[in-house]
């Protein structure tokens, strides 16, 4: 079924959403990848703020190509979310409520997806240029010296992707 939803995401639009289920995403999403997750988890363990608001946020697993002239931002494609696995679960425990990536999740970030009524949807691989054509805004918000693994802030609007586990366990895996 297709379905169109905002960020930040709610609890309830989270409910909805089935593993299977084509979703269009319209909205604000945060990127972050392995050396962005590794210093948000030292700044929680010196017990400092994140540079965004998690709660009902979606982080996106990705780090552009530079930008062509008169785009926010260059290929935008998604890397595998295993990396991200042993960060996963305390961040979904703060609130996080969607991820974007490709490839399988390991049990214990099922388990928070499950336990803090989140999704984790897929966006196609080696669509990296087509799916930037979605993205309306690109702001580094974070950790900029980390090039293409910075924090950024995207607008999206349609961004396509596919509910691969959702709020009750059920997964495309």
């Amino acid at each position: 079924m297709d379905k169109k939803i905002s960020m930040p995401l709610s609890e309830e639009a989270a409910l909805s959403l089935r593993a299977g289920d084509y979703v269009y995403i319209t909205g604000t999403i945060y990127t972050a990848r392995d050396a962005a997750h590794k210093r948000m988890d030292e700044t929680l363990a010196r017990g400092e703020e994140l540079p965004f608001d998690i709660k009902g946020s979606c982080i996106y697993y990705m780090g552009p190509s530079p930008a062509r002239e008169g785009r926010p931002i260059g290929s935008a494609g998604p890397t595998t979310a295993s990396r991200m696995d042993k960060y996963a679960p305390k961040l979904l425990d703060l609130g996080l409520r969607a991820m974007i990536g490709k490839g399988k999740r390991s049990q214990a970030v099922r388990d928070a997806i499950v336990r803090n009524k989140a999704v984790y949807f897929a966006a196609v691989g080696g669509a990296g240029a087509i799916l930037s054509q979605r993205i309306k805004k690109s702001e580094v918000i974070a950790y900029d010296d980390l090039g293409t693994e910075a924090i950024r802030k995207l607008y999206v609007e349609d961004f396509p992707v596919i509910v691969v586990s959702d709020t009750e366990g059920n997964s495309l895996y």
